[in-house]
């Protein structure tokens, strides 16, 4: 009869083992945020017919979150290397009165330009516009270019690099 009085006292001398708990609280600070991936690397503008406008089209897809009260969002192209080497088109300093590179814009979401905008070397022109508490992810947009055909212009080729900037507040 012994052996229940070793049971018990094994029992008894085996620690109780004890579990705590801990926590975090997790923050997260939301804010405002853009992105634009433009998808056509290089826009070839060609024209159907003789003097007719060279024509062609860039694809882009944008990613808009603006703030609750008060924010806004752009899309906005800039000429930033004009069309080279010299002979050809350019929109700093067009070779006859009347050359321009005009464009329209379309968007999937969000305010597309309104009508025929001159691209410019000088200045970011409008692209697309968003308004306050605007959630847009992977949004597809173009802009359609448009560029006079000058019977002026040398034979060649010529390249131009239209820089786009996204931006939301």
């Amino acid at each position: 009869m012994k052996t229940p009085a070793l049971l018990l006292m094994i029992v008894a001398i085996v620690p109780v083992l004890a579990q705590t708990t801990g926590t975090s609280t997790l923050q997260v600070a939301v804010g405002t945020e853009a992105k634009i991936t433009v998808n056509t690397a290089t826009t070839a503008l060609t024209s159907s017919m003789a003097f007719g406008a060279y024509t062609g089209t860039t694809n882009f897809t944008y990613s808009f979150r603006t703030a609750t009260a008060n924010g806004t969002g752009t899309i906005q192209v800039q000429i930033t290397s004009d069309f080279s080497p010299a002979g050809g088109p350019s929109v700093g300093t067009p070779p006859s009165p009347g050359d321009t590179l005009a464009y329209t814009c379309t968007v999937g979401t969000g305010t597309a330009c309104s009508g025929s905008q001159t691209a410019s070397a000088s200045s970011q022109t409008s692209v697309a516009t968003v308004g306050a508490n605007a959630h847009i992810a992977d949004a597809t947009g173009s802009v359609a270019w448009s560029l006079t055909n000058d019977p002026v212009y040398q034979t060649g080729t010529y390249n131009a690099t239209a820089t786009f900037t996204i931006s939301a507040s």
